[in-house]
């Protein structure tokens, strides 16, 4: 199963889902002591911020793989040659050294979204995911501002 059928899936689901809660919620609202109400409103509140994580997620998803066909598979390329560990991952010493002159090219180049997109990739590779999704939004906002298609 492809990675788009999976996200739809789920999609699906989380929606089903909502549908179902929120009923709930609804019933709840409808009944006399007021903190049934208000347990009612916050179920039916829930998913709703729920649905919008969701598809801010997704567009978050899609934004970053247009900037990645943009750039090309040169960010991974560089990462290729890296030794891993048996579990397939790189060494994180080896990526802690790419991550140093990746980030040094940003310090140079800040309004360059490529750059910030290396920065990211370097991020993930060196196991740091808060600060690589950080990045990638900088690159994402960046490359708005250039002009790129990732919307």
């Amino acid at each position: 199963m492809n990675a788009r059928k999976l996200v739809v899936l789920l999609v699906v689901a989380i929606a089903a889902y909502g549908g179902l809660i929120g009923y709930l919620g609804v019933v709840l609202i409808d009944q006399p002591r007021p903190w049934v109400t208000v347990l009612g409103v916050a179920i039916v509140v829930l998913p709703l911020i729920g649905v919008w994580a969701v598809f801010a997620e997704i567009r978050f998803g899609q934004a970053m793989q247009r900037l990645g066909r943009r750039i090309g598979s040169e960010p991974a390329g560089m990462l290729a040659a890296l030794p891993r560990r048996p579990s397939g991952r790189i060494d994180r010493a080896a990526a802690d050294e790419v991550f140093e002159q990746q980030r040094r090219r940003v310090e140079a180049a800040p309004s360059d979204w490529r750059e910030w997109y290396r920065l990211a990739i370097t991020y993930d590779a060196a196991g740091d995911r808060r600060r690589a999704r950080e990045s990638m939004r900088r690159a994402i906002t960046l490359g708005r501002i250039a002009g790129q298609s990732v919307d």
